[in-house]
């Protein structure tokens, strides 16, 4: 890449026409193109910024969620299980775009030294998906509903050049790198019973090194690192990262997350600022002028490449999400909005921020979403429609309701077509089992559709697409 004053100019008007998506104005602010037009080095520097992104800001985010003692709802240490009890409500703050559709039963482990298993439940039929993530952010398998179906299972998850023998009954899953991050879902009405159901479920998954498998196991206590920021959030300490130790901490992850076969190219151009896999960082090859300016730089223009999203009826969503090749900038990107994004066969997550490209959602009016007779979203899983604030967290209301799904037991219209009633005020008592509840300023609003139809129609080939939402009244 050879960054240019045009292509930076385009790209920071394209980021500044998506930039509500992430909370976050352009920093465009300075001569940026003084400085790179020109400087292949430069350019060199911000591709290995790229690259390395999603690396730094996973292992940013496992600090953060494994530094305790025991495990909780929200964090565990390594090589323990978190079992979210409940969907959150509108005083949650630790992670923006919450979810109401499904409970969470994740975990960071380091299959480094030797396999770790993981033992599922019988899932009685329940929907559920277990995607494993490696340090790059791929997502290299998903056992679940979709792919393995939902008996009784264990999976022996093996790291970089393991060549043991996997035990009678394990099913191999292979991590190209040591970390991995576990991002598992079960669904969930919500319910009392439910919620019974499914913590009896989350109580008999087992995790554990493949050591101690057949024995009785029980993890040690994790220990608190004082110097890991608690507070401020994964992507504010990355981005504040100066260009130095970025590539400090990228080189150091690399000696246990090798790269791909396929980064082969890519990392000897990375070799002139003295990125080399499997060796401490060089910062003598580095500009010293570039040491706060190149992040900056690197992150927008990571960013300006949200317009690339597909754009259908006011909806942003990608399906270039689980799976990267050497599509590092997307893979960055994705890093970036939407840490541990599912593969689109499991998931797509459109993304709707303004009623008009030149009108923002306003609580003072009136919305609404029709879906026509026959045409709710294709799925065989399930959709949701979740409405957040403009921090992407979920609004206080007098019903309790963040999202609207079927699960929610909305009323359909004579003529078969189901309406969703967006706005801040209860649109009457016949109106009110579809109403999502909206604040009186600014909102955002996203759809999951989980398993979505690889048939037509289908979201992942273009052949359906979300009705727009419309302002009323």
């Amino acid at each position: 890449m050879k960054l240019t004053r045009r292509a930076t100019t385009l790209g920071g008007l394209g980021l500044l026409a998506t930039s509500a998506i992430l909370n976050k104005a352009s920093a465009f602010d300075g001569p940026l193109t003084d400085l790179v037009e020109g400087t292949e080095d430069f350019g060199t520097a911000v591709d290995a910024y790229t690259y390395g992104y999603p690396m730094v800001t996973l292992e940013m985010t496992r600090r953060r969620l494994t530094n305790v003692t025991k495990a909780d709802e929200t964090r565990a240490p390594m090589g323990q299980i978190v079992k979210m009890r409940s969907y959150p409500d509108a005083s949650y703050r630790d992670i923006t775009g919450p979810n109401a559709d499904t409970l969470y039963t994740t975990a960071f482990f380091d299959v480094g030294d030797e396999p770790w298993v993981l033992s599922a439940p019988d899932m009685k039929g329940r929907y559920f998906m277990l995607p494993f993530l490696d340090g790059w952010t791929s997502v290299f398998a998903v056992p679940g509903s979709r792919t393995t179906g939902t008996q009784a299972q264990t999976f022996l998850i093996t790291g970089p050049g393991w060549s043991g023998t996997v035990p009678a009954g394990m099913t191999q899953l292979e991590s190209k790198t040591s970390l991995v991050w576990l991002i598992g879902r079960i669904y969930c009405t919500g319910t009392p019973e439910d919620y019974a159901e499914v913590h009896a479920l989350q109580d008999q998954f087992k995790l554990q090194p493949l050591s101690s498998w057949g024995k009785d196991y029980t993890p040690p206590p994790g220990e608190v690192d004082p110097s890991v920021d608690m507070k401020t959030p994964t992507r504010d300490q990355v981005n504040g990262l100066s260009a130095v130790k970025f590539f400090t901490l990228l080189a150091d992850l690399l000696k246990r997350n090798p790269p791909y076969a396929a980064d082969a190219p890519a990392l000897a151009r990375f070799k002139a600022i003295g990125l080399v896999p499997g060796q401490s960082f060089d910062g003598a090859h580095l500009d010293a002028l570039w040491d706060r300016r190149l992040p900056q730089v690197g992150y927008d223009w990571i960013l300006a490449h949200l317009p690339t999203l597909t754009r259908v009826n006011g909806w942003l969503f990608t399906t270039k999400t689980g799976l990267y090749g050497t599509d590092y900038t997307q893979r960055a990107l994705i890093a970036a909005v939407g840490l541990g994004a599912n593969r689109p066969q499991d998931a797509v997550y459109p993304l709707s921020t303004r009623a008009s490209i030149l009108e923002a959602y306003e609580g003072a009016y009136k919305y609404e979403v029709r879906f026509e007779k026959g045409e709710l979203p294709p799925v065989k899983g399930f959709w949701s429609l979740t409405l957040y604030d403009e921090h992407m967290f979920f609004v206080a209301n007098p019903i309790n309701r963040y999202a609207m799904s079927l699960r929610t037991h909305p009323k359909f219209e004579a003529d078969g077509s189901l309406v969703i009633y967006i706005q801040n005020e209860s649109p009457g008592p016949d109106r009110q089992a579809n109403w999502l509840p909206a604040p009186k300023g600014g909102f955002r609003l996203m759809m999951r559709l989980y398993w979505p139809e690889e048939n037509t129609p289908s979201i992942l080939d273009g052949s359906w697409v979300l009705p727009a939402v419309t302002r009323v009244g």
